[in-house]
């Protein structure tokens, strides 16, 4: 007997399946997503280190001379990170490695004669200490007139610049070992898919659509809750993905990765007063708002011109690995289990203040809703609920005595699989795991038009964002017109960086009315903003209305 629509649903379902294992190998056809073993051990790793190299601003005094790549790393290990990911290239394109590519870089200054390489030392300290190795490459680079996503002004720099980004990112792919994760800031147009292939199969990818892992939407280290490992296909494609594109029923595996500043200012070491070092207690709440949500924490540290990193940063790290280790380094008990309920016995009545939970991550993550119960004499009590665990989930409440803890999974997607439900005492005061991320700026005016500004035919107009845009995240731009007066009528909307048309920045808020819209800006600038080519509704003959932007709310 021949079925032959059912035949062919097969078949199409098979080609699907081939086609989405070709573009991104952590898609599926149905269910869960689930992360690639790559994925999941990148996941356990929860903190690294973020190194943005200062240098002088002139080739000829580019000098330092007491630089220490094992400090570096030592610092890393004190501050309990198991990956470290170093800037060899930022956007103004100097280079601290060796390369023929480009006319700025260590090679044409005069420390250690233009012999000196820093990525070449960095990358031998960590393989020394056993510390994972990665690589920022900036595809924006000020020499070749390159801005974000690496698009740059003319069609004849476009094309020389495509083949010095590949060679540059060859080079660091090739000479310093294996590399854990490769850094595409603002993503890039470059075709890169082959080199990675090639060099770094197994590399966990930040940005372009390549990526397995994405960028949490903001550089405050701070992750939504719920922040779900899964996006749509298509969100995952466009490379540029952050934590509000997260979907429990998502196709692709792409876990979030919180990059944030140990000081409050800039990302490079900097002089100024007001690069102040966060404190303890802010650093721990970056940590319970980034890893306690089961995303990735890369810490940015900035190492002064000579090459040290500053002793107050190094012992502000070792007071936060150490605090880190204090509050979470043994539990008090734990477990783990499968199905709806997971219980934990604590033996005897114990004072508890934070809770633990972990999925099996690479069978996917299965939990939406769950309840976590203490055992108060004979009666169970709430202590605490939430929806997402995925990798890491941790609960904090007030200090309360139990002899036993229940997880109780109220909705699922499949059998709960918990790889751990742990138990700990008392934190003794210090940063509360449940703080709020920080609120979204009102939202400001930033064009307003009138009668006569827009008729019917299209028009494009450039809106400067640069004073109200003064982070690095996901905004919310709304076009609204007045009572009375008919929408616009827009054709398109693009970023615009320093004069440079950047497409794939802007997309239509899903779900909106057409007039609102999300504008990512992945680097601040001397000047950037949005062009849109607008136009009066048909018929409209006294347009009116103002556009205003915020940040996209957590």
């Amino acid at each position: 007997m021949k079925f032959p629509l059912l035949s062919k649903v097969l078949l199409r379902a098979l080609a699907v399946s081939a086609l989405l294992s070709i573009v991104l190998p952590h898609a599926t056809l149905a269910g869960d997503a689930c992360p690639t073993p790559e994925q999941a051990a990148w996941q356990d790793h929860e903190i690294g280190m973020f190194v943005h190299f200062a240098h002088a601003s002139k080739l000829e005094e580019v000098n330092p001379a007491k630089l220490n790549t094992d400090q570096w790393v030592s610092t890393a290990e004190a501050m309990g990170a198991k990956y470290f990911i170093f800037v060899a290239k930022h956007e103004d394109g100097f280079c601290w490695w060796q390369t023929d590519t480009s006319p700025y870089g260590v090679k044409h200054t005069p420390w250690r004669d233009g012999k000196g390489d820093v990525v070449s030392e960095i990358s031998e300290s960590c393989r020394k200490r056993g510390m994972k190795f990665g690589i920022y490459l900036s595809p924006g680079d000020a020499v070749f007139r390159s801005a974000v996503h690496g698009v740059c002004k003319t069609p004849a720099e476009q094309e020389i610049y495509n083949k010095v980004y590949r060679e540059q990112l060859t080079e660091l792919l090739t000479r310093y070992g294996e590399i854990c994760e490769a850094w595409f800031d603002g993503s890039t147009v470059a075709e890169i898919g082959d080199i990675l292939k090639q060099h770094c199969p197994k590399a966990m990818v930040f940005q372009t659509k390549h990526a397995t892992i994405r960028w949490v939407g903001n550089e405050r280290g701070v992750a939504p809750y719920p922040a779900w490992n899964a996006v749509r296909l298509a969100k995952a494609k466009t490379g540029i993905a952050t934590a509000a594109d997260g979907r429990p029923d998502g196709d692709v595996w792409l876990p979030n990765e919180c990059d944030t500043r140990t000081r409050v200012g800039a990302w490079f070491w900097s002089p100024d007063k007001k690069n102040r070092l966060k404190t303890l207690d802010e650093l721990i709440a970056i940590y319970y708002q980034s890893v306690g949500r089961g995303a990735q924490l890369l810490l940015n540290i900035g190492p002064d011109p000579v090459g040290l990193i500053p002793d107050d940063d190094v012992q502000r790290m070792i007071e936060f690995g150490a605090e880190v280790r204090r509050r979470f380094g043994k539990s008090l008990a734990e477990t783990s289990g499968k199905g709806d309920t997971v219980e934990l016995d604590l033996k005897k009545p114990t004072s508890i203040e934070h809770v633990i939970t972990m999925e099996q991550i690479l069978e996917g993550e299965r939990v939406r809703e769950y309840v976590i119960e203490g055992l108060a004499g004979d009666a169970w009590k709430e202590l605490c609920k939430g929806t997402a665990i995925g990798h890491k989930r941790i609960d904090q409440f007030a200090p309360v005595e139990v002899s036993k803890v229940r997880l109780r999974v109220v909705k699922s997607s499949a059998e709960p699989l918990i790889r751990r439900l742990a138990a700990f005492a008392p934190s003794t005061g210090g940063a509360k795991a449940q703080e709020a991320p920080q609120a979204g700026d009102a939202p400001v005016k930033v064009w307003q038009w009138s009668p006569g500004d827009v008729g019917s035919e299209w028009k494009t107009v450039d809106i400067d964002l640069t004073k109200p845009c003064e982070d690095a995240c996901t905004y919310q731009i709304d076009f609204r017109a007045a009572a009375g007066s008919k929408p616009l009528e827009i054709q398109s909307l693009n970023l615009v960086y320093e004069g440079t048309l950047v497409p794939g920045f802007v997309q239509r808020a899903p779900g909106g009315d057409g007039d609102r819209y999300h504008v990512t800006i992945t680097a601040l600038g001397k000047s950037f903003g949005v062009r849109a080519v607008v136009r009066a509704a048909a018929g409209e003959k006294n347009s009116q209305g103002t556009a205003t932007i915020g940040r996209r709310p957590l």
